[in-house]
């Protein structure tokens, strides 16, 4: 990668988590002011980057359309909006469609739940696999060697009491998922909220995507997020017919 492309996508980098001043970019990246407002004015004429006042820098409108865009070329996502949205309608909880991507989770599309819990999430956002429950639904999709080589591969951040926490812990869950046609997330994630996930299907029976609902602990126990499942399955059937899969192969 060129140093220059390398500086101007850290200063895209900084600025994604907030405005600042050229200083701060500059200092953020190790180079002089000057350097740094040469890759500012670049970025700004193609609108990546916008001023704010007379100091401050913000992501510019361009970036967003790109990730529009980006997102519109993703078929699952508009094959599984209308499936997914009804949903979120008829429960109320927070439902996410996701995909796997070097070796992470990002989430694609998302339906906020009606309730005063939010979950810290937004599109684009990417989570781990091993304590998703779209995560265990995408790795368990794929060939047993693939889903060993993910499993050593993960580093297990422990991230509440029910996480998982070794390759062998994942693989027999993976196993389940696999047999069942869902995955769980019991406060495996985020100790306030667990949810369920099961397999958007192509034409071929393909798992393209993952889609989840969440749901707060304090407004439903275990076994109730467990008696969604149904409700959640039937929602990703419809999502997998409108993506072109017929019902053959893998259910």
């Amino acid at each position: 990668m060129s140093q220059s492309l390398d500086r101007a996508l850290t200063v895209l980098a900084g600025l994604a988590r907030g405005a600042k001043t050229l200083d701060e970019l500059a200092e953020e990246i190790g180079v002089h002011k000057t350097t740094v407002l040469r890759l500012l004015r670049t970025l700004e004429s193609h609108h990546f980057v916008r001023r704010e006042g007379t100091r401050h820098y913000r992501l510019g409108s361009a970036l967003f359309d790109l990730a529009n865009q980006a997102l519109e070329d993703l078929d699952v996502r508009s094959s599984s909006h209308d499936s997914l949205a009804a949903l979120n309608i008829r429960t109320g909880h927070t439902v996410h469609l996701a995909s796997y991507e070097d070796g992470e989770v990002v989430y694609i599309d998302k339906f906020e739940g009606h309730h005063s819990v939010r979950m810290y999430s937004r599109i684009g956002k990417r989570a781990p696999l091993h304590c998703t429950a779209v995560g265990k639904v995408l790795v368990a999709a794929m060939p047993r060697a693939r889903r060993e080589e993910i499993a050593s591969s993960l580093d297990y951040v422990v991230l509440t009491p029910n996480t998982i926490t070794s390759p062998e812990a994942y693989l027999a869950e993976l196993e389940k998922v696999a047999e069942r046609g869902y995955a769980v997330d019991n406060a495996e994630h985020e100790d306030f909220i667990h949810c369920i996930a099961a397999p958007v299907r192509g034409a071929g029976g393909e798992v393209l995507a993952a889609a989840s609902m969440s749901v707060p602990k304090v407004l439903l126990d275990y076994d109730g997020l467990l008696a969604l499942v149904p409700e959640l399955r039937a929602a990703t059937d419809e999502a997998s017919v409108h993506s072109g899969w017929t019902g053959n192969g893998k259910g």
